[in-house]
């Protein structure tokens, strides 16, 4: 258990393909994921996680809907932003948004197939290969170095995270790392509190690691995570459920779920100005 006590919270918003006719709550508009960050906010999330999306929903890499959704989530609130950027579509637009300097972004940490599921035909569909190879993952850390972004390095296998030794030798990451451990994903990592604790014993002492649990496995994970000292992840991008197998109604429920969780587990939520701490102890946020 880390020996602060403390849990940051970050808040997945919306993901990129997900829509309202899965889950009414999912966001779409610059103004919609805005709003679901000020409410994860103020439920108790330090950190908001936010892919771009157009109006109608589809997913972009549009510069311009970036800044938008940042300068709207500013008004909002003073919680930490987490861009994305991972997924389809080419490398260059993936990093141009590193630009506007967001706190963290998400560092795919390897490639893999990845398995996903196809409502028209109501079975996988496994032809979809997720590539992320060395050049593309040092690439993208030179960009969020430039920018003075933390990586939170996005793993999902045991490949994937002892990859940040890469990083580490070519001065691309700093002490302390931040990793994501994303579990439940058909072609990744069994989504087990026993594989839990493995992921967790690959990281070197003192960097802050959290669990993504995929759909209905998140709250089980989120309880072994927090047992673990690790901190946690939820959001509709991830998980439309509360514990109670009730749809949620909006980020900010999910978040607060968590956080009573967090309680019960007798540790604290961090606060947006504890997580800075936790994550740039010697400063230097953006």
């Amino acid at each position: 258990m880390s020996a602060d006590g403390k849990v940051i919270l970050s808040c997945a918003l919306t993901g990129a393909v997900t829509t309202k006719k899965h889950c009414p709550a999912i966001p779409y508009t610059a103004v919609e994921i805005a709003e679901e960050a000020r409410r994860a906010y103020e439920a108790g999330a330090a950190i908001v996680h936010v892919h771009a999306r157009n109006d109608d929903g589809s997913p972009t890499w549009n510069n311009d809907t970036f800044a938008q959704i940042m300068a709207e989530t500013k008004k909002r609130c003073p919680v930490l932003i987490n861009w994305s950027t991972g997924g389809a579509g080419p490398m260059s637009e993936r990093i141009t948004h590193l630009s506007q300097r967001p706190h963290v972004a998400a560092l795919n940490m390897g490639s893999m197939n990845y398995a996903k599921w196809s409502s028209e035909r109501q079975q996988f569909a496994f032809q979809f290969v997720f590539t992320n190879s060395f050049d593309d993952i040092i690439t993208f850390a030179k960009a969020m170095k430039q920018h003075n972004v933390k990586p939170e390095m996005e793993c999902f296998d045991i490949g994937h995270t002892n990859s940040h030794r890469v990083l580490a030798e070519l001065g691309l990451i700093e002490a302390p790392y931040h990793f994501s451990f994303i579990m439940g994903v058909l072609g990744g990592i069994p989504a087990t509190a026993r594989h839990l604790a493995f992921q967790a014993e690959q990281v070197p002492a003192g960097s802050r690691w959290k669990v993504i649990g995929i759909s209905r496995e998140q709250w089980k994970l989120a309880m072994a995570a927090l047992s673990l000292g690790g901190d946690l992840r939820v959001g509709l991008e991830d998980n439309f459920y509360l514990p109670n197998g009730e749809m949620a109604k909006s980020n900010g429920e999910l978040v607060a779920a968590a956080v009573e969780m967090t309680k019960m587990a007798g540790r604290t939520v961090a606060t947006v100005e504890e997580a800075k701490q936790l994550l740039w102890p010697s400063g230097g946020s953006n």
